[in-house]
């Protein structure tokens, strides 16, 4: 079984909500995440005990530039994220690089599987 992790701090409550339904990832992850999967979305430190919130069906995983990011797609990454500059702040801050509108990332919608 695959997982989604998410840090808690960041993300925990617009998991819970059901508002997020898209994750962002640096590079190319299409390797790893496949369209149809069934993965848990977890919230935790790296490295951390994690909690399990739910399981999610993967919708659709795209291989994007940041500047080919919609406006949908960043809304659906964090809702209030408005622009390609609030996606790399947060890349930034995740991954500790220097993040540019050129930089591919993997673009993952999941929606949530109810038990």
């Amino acid at each position: 079984m695959f997982a989604l992790n998410f840090y808690s701090d960041l993300y925990g409550d617009v998991l819970r909500n059901n508002r997020k339904t898209v994750t962002i990832r640096l590079g190319d992850k299409t390797d790893k995440y496949q369209t149809g999967m069934v993965v848990w979305v977890t919230i935790g430190p790296r490295f951390g005990r994690r909690q399990k919130l739910y399981s999610a069906i993967l919708d659709r995983v795209e291989l994007k530039t940041i500047a080919e990011l919609s406006p949908r797609d960043i809304e659906r990454e964090n809702p209030e994220f408005r622009s390609h500059d609030d996606v790399i702040g947060m890349l930034s801050r995740i991954y500790g690089d220097l993040i540019t509108p050129d930089n591919r990332v993997t673009v993952i919608y999941f929606s949530r599987v109810d038990e």
